[in-house]
Protein backbone atom coordinates (compact mmCIF):
# COMPACT_ATOMS: atom_id res chain seq x y z
CA UNK A 1 0.00 0.00 0.00
CA UNK A 2 1.75 3.28 -0.94
CA UNK A 3 0.91 5.15 2.56
CA UNK A 4 1.41 4.43 5.74
CA UNK A 5 -1.61 6.31 7.46
CA UNK A 6 -4.43 5.92 6.12
CA UNK A 7 -8.28 5.93 6.69
CA UNK A 8 -9.94 2.85 7.28
CA UNK A 9 -11.49 3.69 3.88
CA UNK A 10 -8.85 4.49 1.99
CA UNK A 11 -7.54 1.26 3.42
CA UNK A 12 -10.53 -0.50 2.07
CA UNK A 13 -10.66 0.90 -1.56
CA UNK A 14 -6.70 0.43 -2.00
CA UNK A 15 -7.13 -3.33 -0.78
CA UNK A 16 -9.93 -3.72 -3.24
CA UNK A 17 -7.65 -2.42 -5.83
CA UNK A 18 -5.39 -4.38 -5.07
CA UNK A 19 -7.74 -7.87 -5.14
CA UNK A 20 -8.38 -6.41 -8.68
CA UNK A 21 -4.61 -6.16 -9.74
CA UNK A 22 -3.37 -8.95 -8.16
CA UNK A 23 -6.08 -11.15 -10.02
CA UNK A 24 -5.03 -10.25 -13.46
CA UNK A 25 -2.17 -12.27 -12.53
CA UNK A 26 0.76 -10.02 -13.67
CA UNK A 27 4.42 -10.14 -12.39
CA UNK A 28 7.25 -7.81 -13.40
CA UNK A 29 8.03 -9.64 -16.66
CA UNK A 30 4.73 -9.29 -17.89
CA UNK A 31 4.71 -7.08 -20.72
CA UNK A 32 1.02 -7.44 -20.48
CA UNK A 33 1.14 -5.08 -17.47
CA UNK A 34 1.42 -1.68 -19.89
CA UNK A 35 -1.66 -3.29 -21.69
CA UNK A 36 -3.39 -3.92 -18.89
CA UNK A 37 -2.89 0.42 -17.15
CA UNK A 38 -6.26 1.70 -18.71
CA UNK A 39 -8.16 -1.15 -17.84
CA UNK A 40 -6.37 -0.43 -14.18
CA UNK A 41 -6.78 2.91 -14.21
CA UNK A 42 -10.62 2.55 -15.17
CA UNK A 43 -11.02 0.21 -11.87
CA UNK A 44 -9.08 2.76 -9.74
CA UNK A 45 -11.48 5.63 -10.72
CA UNK A 46 -14.61 2.98 -10.24
CA UNK A 47 -13.36 2.70 -6.59
CA UNK A 48 -12.17 5.83 -5.64
CA UNK A 49 -14.14 8.32 -7.85
CA UNK A 50 -11.14 9.91 -9.64
CA UNK A 51 -7.18 9.51 -9.35
CA UNK A 52 -5.26 11.66 -6.82
CA UNK A 53 -1.57 11.29 -7.39
CA UNK A 54 -1.25 8.59 -4.66
CA UNK A 55 -3.70 6.34 -6.18
CA UNK A 56 -1.65 7.13 -9.57
CA UNK A 57 1.68 6.25 -7.65
CA UNK A 58 0.06 3.16 -6.16
CA UNK A 59 -0.87 1.74 -9.85
CA UNK A 60 2.45 2.34 -10.97
CA UNK A 61 3.88 0.68 -8.12
CA UNK A 62 1.38 -2.69 -8.47
CA UNK A 63 2.16 -2.91 -12.39
CA UNK A 64 6.15 -2.06 -12.58
CA UNK A 65 5.56 0.62 -14.44
CA UNK A 66 6.78 4.67 -13.72
CA UNK A 67 5.19 7.33 -12.36
CA UNK A 68 5.39 9.26 -15.60
CA UNK A 69 4.10 6.08 -17.68
CA UNK A 70 0.69 6.08 -15.18
CA UNK A 71 0.42 9.97 -15.02
CA UNK A 72 0.80 10.25 -19.14
CA UNK A 73 -2.13 7.77 -19.68
CA UNK A 74 -4.36 9.82 -16.85
CA UNK A 75 -3.37 13.25 -18.23
CA UNK A 76 -3.99 12.19 -21.84
CA UNK A 77 -7.58 10.28 -21.60
CA UNK A 78 -10.23 12.85 -20.84
CA UNK A 79 -12.15 10.02 -19.13
CA UNK A 80 -9.78 9.86 -16.42
CA UNK A 81 -9.77 12.87 -13.65
CA UNK A 82 -7.45 14.04 -11.05
CA UNK A 83 -10.31 15.93 -9.26
CA UNK A 84 -12.77 14.40 -6.75
CA UNK A 85 -16.36 14.15 -8.37
CA UNK A 86 -19.95 14.61 -6.66
CA UNK A 87 -21.77 11.89 -6.11
CA UNK A 88 -23.63 12.24 -8.75
CA UNK A 89 -21.91 13.11 -12.35
CA UNK A 90 -24.40 15.10 -14.29
CA UNK A 91 -23.13 15.65 -18.02
CA UNK A 92 -24.72 18.38 -20.29
CA UNK A 93 -24.38 17.47 -23.71
CA UNK A 94 -23.16 20.74 -25.88
CA UNK A 95 -23.05 18.98 -28.68
CA UNK A 96 -24.56 21.05 -32.19
CA UNK A 97 -28.24 19.24 -32.05
CA UNK A 98 -28.41 19.65 -27.81
CA UNK A 99 -26.99 23.51 -28.04
CA UNK A 100 -29.35 24.70 -30.70
CA UNK A 101 -32.25 22.93 -28.30
CA UNK A 102 -31.24 25.01 -25.69
CA UNK A 103 -28.50 23.05 -23.75
CA UNK A 104 -26.77 26.21 -23.12
CA UNK A 105 -30.04 27.31 -20.74
CA UNK A 106 -30.06 24.08 -18.82
CA UNK A 107 -26.40 24.15 -18.10
CA UNK A 108 -26.80 27.79 -16.37
CA UNK A 109 -29.79 26.81 -14.72
CA UNK A 110 -27.89 23.71 -12.80
CA UNK A 111 -24.93 25.87 -12.34
CA UNK A 112 -27.80 28.35 -10.75
CA UNK A 113 -29.35 25.85 -8.75
CA UNK A 114 -26.30 23.85 -7.44
CA UNK A 115 -24.07 26.99 -7.21
CA UNK A 116 -20.83 25.43 -9.16
CA UNK A 117 -19.66 25.78 -12.31
CA UNK A 118 -19.21 23.32 -15.05
CA UNK A 119 -16.24 21.25 -15.09
CA UNK A 120 -14.85 22.67 -11.73
CA UNK A 121 -15.41 21.17 -8.12
CA UNK A 122 -18.49 19.51 -6.70
CA UNK A 123 -21.64 21.13 -4.94
CA UNK A 124 -19.92 21.67 -0.71
CA UNK A 125 -21.86 18.97 0.18
CA UNK A 126 -20.44 16.02 -2.38
CA UNK A 127 -23.59 15.45 -3.97
CA UNK A 128 -23.03 16.55 -7.77
CA UNK A 129 -20.66 17.13 -9.88
CA UNK A 130 -21.63 19.18 -13.80
CA UNK A 131 -19.55 18.27 -16.39
CA UNK A 132 -20.44 20.13 -19.90
CA UNK A 133 -19.80 17.43 -22.55
CA UNK A 134 -19.28 18.05 -26.93
CA UNK A 135 -21.26 15.00 -27.94
CA UNK A 136 -23.20 11.63 -26.22
CA UNK A 137 -24.83 10.84 -29.82
CA UNK A 138 -27.91 11.01 -28.73
CA UNK A 139 -29.42 13.68 -30.89
CA UNK A 140 -32.67 12.68 -31.42
CA UNK A 141 -33.17 13.79 -27.61
CA UNK A 142 -31.87 16.85 -27.80
CA UNK A 143 -30.78 18.48 -25.54
CA UNK A 144 -29.28 15.41 -23.10
CA UNK A 145 -28.55 15.33 -19.48
CA UNK A 146 -26.88 12.42 -18.17
CA UNK A 147 -26.39 11.67 -14.15
CA UNK A 148 -24.52 9.13 -13.49
CA UNK A 149 -24.89 7.82 -17.25
CA UNK A 150 -28.66 7.66 -16.99
CA UNK A 151 -29.68 9.20 -19.98
CA UNK A 152 -32.43 12.32 -19.96
CA UNK A 153 -33.68 13.42 -23.27
CA UNK A 154 -35.66 16.08 -24.08
CA UNK A 155 -34.62 18.02 -20.95
CA UNK A 156 -35.92 21.76 -20.09
CA UNK A 157 -34.06 23.99 -17.39
CA UNK A 158 -37.13 23.04 -15.34
CA UNK A 159 -37.06 19.49 -16.07
CA UNK A 160 -33.54 19.14 -15.22
CA UNK A 161 -34.03 20.84 -11.84
CA UNK A 162 -37.01 18.20 -11.35
CA UNK A 163 -34.22 15.60 -12.07
CA UNK A 164 -31.92 16.79 -9.66
CA UNK A 165 -34.29 17.30 -7.24
CA UNK A 166 -34.71 13.59 -7.01
CA UNK A 167 -31.02 12.51 -7.20
CA UNK A 168 -31.29 14.85 -3.86
CA UNK A 169 -33.78 12.74 -1.93
CA UNK A 170 -31.50 9.77 -2.43
CA UNK A 171 -28.58 11.53 -0.74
Amino acid sequence: MCCNKLSEGAAAKFAELDAFIDGLGIDRNDERRRGRLIQVLHRAQDIFGYLPREVQIHVAQKLYLSEAQVSGVVSFYNYFTTEPKGKYNIDICMGTACYVKGAETVLRELERVLGVKADTNPTPDGLFSINALRCVGACGLAPVMMVNGKVYGKVTPAKAVEIINEYKKQG
